[in-house]
């Protein structure tokens, strides 16, 4: 896929979320991220798909860590996919719950003689990174400059709504990526937390008493902080189509939506949320222009 020399090669990660067809409609380039199981390592897209993961979790009850690809893994991932004196705008989930950010850093500070590298915090993960990917690639071939994309991410950013209701607490529990989750596992009370992004961490919002109601819980959120405003709108799941699906409805009903996706959530995200998660991931589409 390097073919031609001037074309702005857009790269995310394992974590980014987006429906099947992105990859190729878009040009965009994933990194791959790995999860352990106890001593075994697997590499995403490596013939290790999401139903390996959860065939896996529930085989060996082991609840996965996910790692970090080395900086010489991704410096090879760069040249695999670009040419030299290509531009590279790389977008990785937020820096504040991996590691993956600065790892890329350290690449392409190396790679600064062979490559134009622009790496992006997007501050969140998920939809929001599949988003951005497509949204920078449209704008490429719209003529944006690098610079003017980058501007555009930058305002989205700023704008995510992200919200999650996870239904298993063992996964955040013992991955300790979301605050105050540990308090919920000393409670009698069977809970469902709201779970908000916010300033690229995961904090508990809210908790409420039944899966649906917390699904409520997030949809009513979500129109609140969209205000009405146009937006790009993700329903993300972990193993649970049928909820997404069900639920699809509704989110068209209390959003002013331009475009609805549904996507699984990736196994980077799985991994330290747990199966039966439910989020919304959504963000406003004004131009810029307006600003």
């Amino acid at each position: 896929m390097k073919g031609d020399l001037k074309m702005l090669r857009i790269v995310t990660d394992g974590a980014a979320d987006m429906p099947q067809g992105w990859e190729e409609k878009y040009e965009i380039h994933v990194l791959p991220l790995r999860v352990n199981f106890g001593d075994t390592t697997y590499t995403q897209g490596n013939n290790f798909r999401l139903e390996d993961f959860y065939r896996l979790v529930r085989e060996t009850r082991i609840i996965p860590k996910t790692s970090l690809p080395s900086p010489g893994q991704v410096m090879e991932f760069y040249r695999s996919i670009a040419n030299k004196g290509d531009s590279i705008l790389s977008m990785h989930i937020t820096s504040r719950l991996s590691g993956t950010f600065a790892t890329v850093q350290m690449a392409a500070k190396d790679l600064r003689d062979e490559f134009n590298i622009r790496v992006f915090d997007s501050g969140a993960g998920s939809a929001g990174l599949g988003f951005m990917a497509r949204e920078a690639r449209l704008l490429d071939r719209a003529g944006a400059s690098l610079d003017r994309i980058i501007e555009r991410m930058e305002a989205i950013r700023k704008r995510w709504t992200v919200l999650f209701t996870i239904d298993n607490l063992e996964f955040a529990y013992l991955n300790g990526r979301v605050g105050a989750i540990q308090n919920l596992l000393s409670s009698v009370l069977k809970v469902k937390p709201i779970i908000v992004l916010r300033d690229g961490l995961l904090e508990m919002a809210d908790k409420v008493r039944t899966r649906h109601r917390a699904i409520d819980h997030i949809l009513n959120q979500a129109r609140e902080r969209l205000g009405g405003k146009l937006a790009d709108v993700a329903v993300v799941h972990a193993a649970d189509p049928e909820m997404a699906k069900a639920i699809v409805e509704k989110v068209r009903g209390m959003l002013n939506v331009r475009e609805l996706i549904v996507t699984d959530l990736a196994i980077p995200v799985a991994a330290n949320l747990g199966p039966g998660t439910i989020g919304i991931v959504a963000y406003p589409v004004e131009e810029e222009s307006e600003r």
